[in-house]
């Protein structure tokens, strides 16, 4: 059955009464009365762990066996299987009889069990996964929090840098990555968000996505627009078109512009960094294409 934890265990006729009624003064105290040979009970007591896990503390589950218990089963005067009983201040005050979905069970639990108070969120990781959104403003504003309790941080300052540059700021952005003390925990990283910049200045000076596919339409030997395109793409974080697109300019012409579609390539590297999917399967790609 369930993996005994600090907060799930079993208990016999001799622990009962500290484990389960004096425990419960302390935290609310759900008991499973269980036994081996009941279908539903084994249904049941995972469900009853994750649960009871989910309060972090705030609440205990007691297993009783029944086949092994029956002094317990008598004094409850337990009838039926799975039956569960809360209790809480050294007294029954809740419980229910056979399977229950999830959602009743917490629903018992809520008048009787305070839930723990959510953890708050790290704002480098919760700025992280806004900027993948590109939800940029708001990803700003989280790292505006972390930077003014530590404005060392080489992390945020890295990618506060680079919603600076999605907003257009790349004066200022430059700036801050200017700031940022280079070291191996962090090459990768700075080196992508300098790729970025490069990326949405040049695209800047360049035509647009439109007109560099038009021309491609009518020539697709224009490897200047195939280049172009690729750094258009780049620049509004069209990844996968962009390095296919430099794959094959590569491959057709692989000195282009003295190699710079393989530069391009490696610099877009550092900018997903080497547990992006991408850059596993379009590194094995540039591989293949070099020998």
């Amino acid at each position: 059955m369930s993996q005994d934890t600090p907060y799930i265990y079993d208990v016999t006729v001799n622990t009962f009464d500290q484990q389960v009624i004096e425990k419960s003064f302390q935290q609310p105290v759900l008991v499973d009365f269980w036994a081996e040979w009941c279908a539903p009970c084994k249904v049941l007591m995972p469900l009853l762990a994750q649960i009871t896990e989910s309060y972090q503390g705030n609440l205990a589950l007691a297993k009783v066996n029944c086949d092994i218990e029956q002094e317990i089963v008598g004094r409850f005067g337990i009838r039926s299987l799975p039956t569960v009983v809360l209790f809480k201040d050294g007294q029954p005050v809740d419980g229910f009889a056979g399977a229950q979905p999830e959602s009743e069970i917490r629903k018992l639990l809520e008048a009787h069990v305070q839930m723990p108070a959510p953890r708050a969120a790290d704002p480098l990781q919760l700025a992280q996964e806004l900027f993948a959104e590109s939800r940029f403003a708001e990803a700003e504003a989280q790292l505006k929090v972390l930077l003014s309790e530590d404005n060392g941080n080489a992390r945020g300052l890295i990618l506060y840098a680079r919603c600076l540059a999605e907003r257009g700021e790349l004066g200022e952005a430059r700036t801050v990555l200017d700031a940022v003390k280079s070291d191996d925990a962090h090459k990768a990283e700075l080196a992508g968000a300098k790729a970025q910049l490069t990326f949405l200045a040049q695209a800047a000076q360049l035509p647009d996505g439109a007109e560099l596919k038009s021309r491609l339409a009518q020539n697709p030997q224009d490897d200047q627009a195939a280049y172009q395109l690729a750094i258009q793409q780049l620049a509004r974080q069209q990844y996968e078109a962009a390095l296919d697109g430099l794959l094959k300019l590569f491959i057709r012409n692989r000195s282009y512009d003295e190699g710079l579609p393989h530069k391009t390539l490696l610099q877009v590297f550092d900018l997903l960094g080497n547990d992006h999917p991408l850059v596993t399967t379009y590194r094995r790609k540039l591989f293949a294409a070099l020998y």
